[in-house]
């Protein structure tokens, strides 16, 4: 069944771009017709209500039936319905930490299952992408290069459908996200949503700015929604609302826009109109993992979903969700994963732009693979090797003797005149520089320890104390693995060597 049939919802296959405007969306300004700004109905302006949404449903629903009429049918009956095929999973429910939620529903066997067994088909019919979405995949892929993502189209078309309520083809797919709340499996909430109190339990680690810079980039991208509405008319003209900044205020974006990117699915070889889908069945009721194999794939007209280990009845299915630091996990999807191979930290290195001889350490650097601002990750498991890696950076931001530099750019691959007191004073400042990094966190590893034995720690603290206490264990291996080189040097008489110019480390 197409998207554009569903509900008698047509949405025409050749958009008419301009059909709200006929001059070039560069000379309109952002408020090119006025809009009496109405009422808005704050229960169906966004994905993530604060009521539960058995009280949504009852008192905003549209429509008599309330609680009663949406326990007699829930996601999947839904789906079966509507074209999904028989499958060999069940929904089940885990209680939330916060007892004025209801319960996080999650996907899992509903018979024992092997490696290689397919567990569940979504027909596309039953996929929103942003091909299905705007029904031309030209605009899509338009309207997604020119400041807009894929996000924040997903997200303001499930709010348009969520105004429409129980008529709207989606709504109980909309409903069981609205249920989840934004929340991963572990029941939390993006950073994106914390408070600024909450916040604070991220301090010294790198990530709390990379959530504020998020955060400022979703209210740009807030500001540029009206854009959509002027290119996709024909699209808009089944929801007689305000253009999208006069009927949402960015608050409401904001949670909107969270909940679509705690379970969007980046498919695989598909066009860029379909490379990101919301799937239902899909993420946040699929747990995700970072050390299994198990994919959301597109196969010919459906979404694929091919186990990769054996599940018992009743047990949880978990998908990869791709090669992910913990800091992007929890700012997507609101947890952390212990085991994950790919949790990294970043090292930044700038050779020095006052440095007489910048221009030619510059040309160095990029012989050898390098920047002039490099950024070096280090691995979990791999910080030993990381610092290597650094140390002949950093000796030529070292070099200061013109003539020792033109000995360098005649060499062949990194090799730099390695004094006594140049390794000195490189290690000491990867010394300094690890120390440093250690001492913004406000707390211990050993006081993180003491936090997460407690079993009524707040889920949100958990799961900050959880990151910074990884970020720490790989900030002091780093700084292990520089002592330990200092302590092999033949001469620890030997001071540091000035540098005026040396590089700078963040």
């Amino acid at each position: 069944m197409e998207l554009t049939c569903l509900r008698n919802k047509c949405i025409s296959p050749s958009l008419t771009v301009l059909s709200r405007v006929s001059i070039s969306l560069s000379s309109l300004p952002k408020r090119a017709v006025s809009f009496r700004r109405r009422r808005i109905n704050l229960c169906f302006a966004t994905l993530v209500d604060g009521k539960r949404s058995s009280e949504v449903v009852s008192q905003k629903g549209g429509g008599g039936g309330g609680e009663e009429e949406d326990k007699n049918e829930d996601l999947k009956s839904w789906m079966h319905k509507n074209g999904l095929p028989p499958c060999k999973v069940v929904l089940k429910e885990r209680p939330s930490h916060d007892k004025k939620h209801r319960p996080i529903h999650y996907v899992a066997a509903s018979e024992d299952l092997q490696a290689g067994d397919v567990a569940v088909l979504v027909p596309n019919s039953l996929v929103v992408t942003l091909e299905r979405v705007l029904g031309n995949e030209t605009l899509a892929e338009l309207l997604t290069t020119n400041k807009l993502s894929e996000l924040a189209c997903l997200a303001l078309y499930l709010m348009y459908e969520k105004k429409q309520g129980k008529k709207s083809f989606w709504y109980p797919y909309i409903r069981e996200l609205d249920r989840q709340r934004g929340r991963g499996q572990l029941a939390v909430e993006s950073p994106l949503l914390w408070s600024e109190d909450e916040l604070a339990d991220l301090t010294g680690s790198p990530t709390k700015a990379e959530v504020l810079d998020r955060a400022d980039g979703i209210k740009r991208e807030y500001e540029e929604l009206d854009t959509v509405w002027f290119m996709a008319g024909s699209l808009f003209q089944q929801y007689p609302y305000d253009i999208p900044t006069e009927a949402f205020p960015f608050e409401i974006f904001k949670q909107a826009f969270v909940a679509i990117q705690s379970c969007v699915v980046h498919l695989q070889k598909v066009s860029l109109a379909r490379r990101f889908a919301l799937v239902p069945l899909g993420p946040p009721l699929l747990a995700y993992c970072s050390n299994c194999k198990a994919m959301l794939t597109a196969v010919d007209g459906a979404v694929k979903l091919v186990v990769d280990r054996p599940y018992k009845a009743g047990e949880p299915i978990v998908v990869w969700c791709g090669p992910q630091p913990n800091s992007k996990l929890l700012i997507n999807y609101g947890f952390i994963d212990e085991d994950n191979p790919y949790d990294r930290i970043v090292v930044e290195a700038a050779l020095n732009t006052e440095d007489p001889q910048y221009q030619d350490k510059r040309m160095v650097a990029q012989r050898n693979g390098k920047l002039s601002v490099q950024v070096f990750q280090v691995y979990v498991g791999k910080e030993k090797e990381a610092v290597s890696d650094m140390l002949p950076y950093l000796r030529l931001g070292y070099v200061s003797d013109p003539s020792e530099m033109q000995s360098v750019i005649s060499s062949q691959g990194p090799v730099c005149p390695v004094s006594p007191c140049m390794e000195q004073a490189v290690l000491d400042q990867l010394t300094v520089y690890f120390r440093t990094r250690l001492a913004g966190y406000p707390t211990s590893l050993s006081e993180d320890e003491l936090m997460l034995a407690d079993p009524n720690l707040n889920p949100k603290k958990r799961v900050a104390t959880q990151l910074v206490r990884l970020e720490k264990k790989m900030l002091n291996a780093c700084l292990q693995a520089t002592v330990d080189l200092i302590h092999q040097l033949p001469d620890h008489t030997v001071s540091p060597c000035p540098a005026t110019y040396a590089p700078s480390l963040k």
